[in-house]
């Protein structure tokens, strides 16, 4: 009898077809609380790290963009405001939650028009390929199960000179600040995750993906293999973070 086949969610192994089940369970406990929860892990540093990644993209007006794991649309409300009403903004996500969140959100804030949504599976678009001038991914990729699938696949919906933007947490340049960072990811997140959302184990989850979420090499190397040119990366927060970029040329 063939062994099943695994992956990893956090430090478990559990069966391929197990994680994406367990992934939606997370976000979909954390969703009510995500933007409150996203300020108090960092400080609201993670706004500086989005806009960073909005200069990145170098989007312009009349472009499209497709934004995956949208979540509740910090990335697409800004693209919306750049594109103008001459472009297209997509909001995708896998998660029926915080895709509905994100939705309500944009609505109450009165975006309309050139915001679409799209309830997606990141590793299998259902997008006509060549189709958008920039696509992004902010927090998301450590979630995915096949990350090969899903860079392929945002290389596969971009028009030739298009970009693709990775916004993400990785892995600190320095030891001595990596030692701080694990010891507030394993006892901070998870009482905070307590205190706010009733729920330690999806904060815990969240700093396990991470640890094993591949490095900054790793992961523009991956880029490459799908295709992408020029591709680099730009560490925020002495490593905390990384916004990789890469060109379909």
């Amino acid at each position: 009898m063939a062994e099943q086949e695994t992956t990893h969610f956090g430090y478990q192994q559990v069966p391929v077809e197990e994680k994406a089940v367990r992934v939606r369970e997370v976000f979909d406990s954390v969703a009510s609380r995500y933007d409150l929860m996203n300020d108090l892990m960092s400080l609201g540093i993670h706004r500086l790290w989005k806009r960073h990644a909005i200069a990145l993209a170098g989007v312009r007006r009349g472009q499209r963009v497709l934004d995956l794991a949208s979540g509740t649309g910090d990335l697409a409300a800004r693209f919306a405001g750049i594109v103008g009403p001459s472009g297209q903004v997509v909001m995708s996500d896998i998660n029926e939650a915080m895709l509905s969140r994100g939705r309500e959100r944009q609505l109450d804030q009165g975006r309309v028009g050139n915001l679409n949504y799209a309830l997606a599976n990141a590793e299998r678009l259902p997008f006509v390929g060549e189709h958008f001038d920039c696509v992004t991914i902010g927090f998301g990729l450590r979630n995915v199960t096949h990350k090969e699938w899903a860079i392929a696949e945002m290389y596969r919906v971009l028009r030739p000179g298009g970009r693709a933007l990775i916004l993400e947490f990785s892995h600190p340049t320095s030891k001595a600040f990596s030692r701080v960072y694990d010891l507030y990811s394993f006892n901070v997140l998870p009482i905070l995750g307590r205190l706010v959302t009733n729920d330690s184990e999806s904060y815990r989850y969240l700093a396990e993906s991470i640890r094993m979420h591949p490095d900054q090499e790793s992961l523009r190397t991956m880029m490459e293999g799908a295709g992408f040119e020029r591709c680099t990366y730009f560490n925020l927060t002495g490593g905390v973070v990384a916004i990789h970029r890469g060109y379909k040329l």
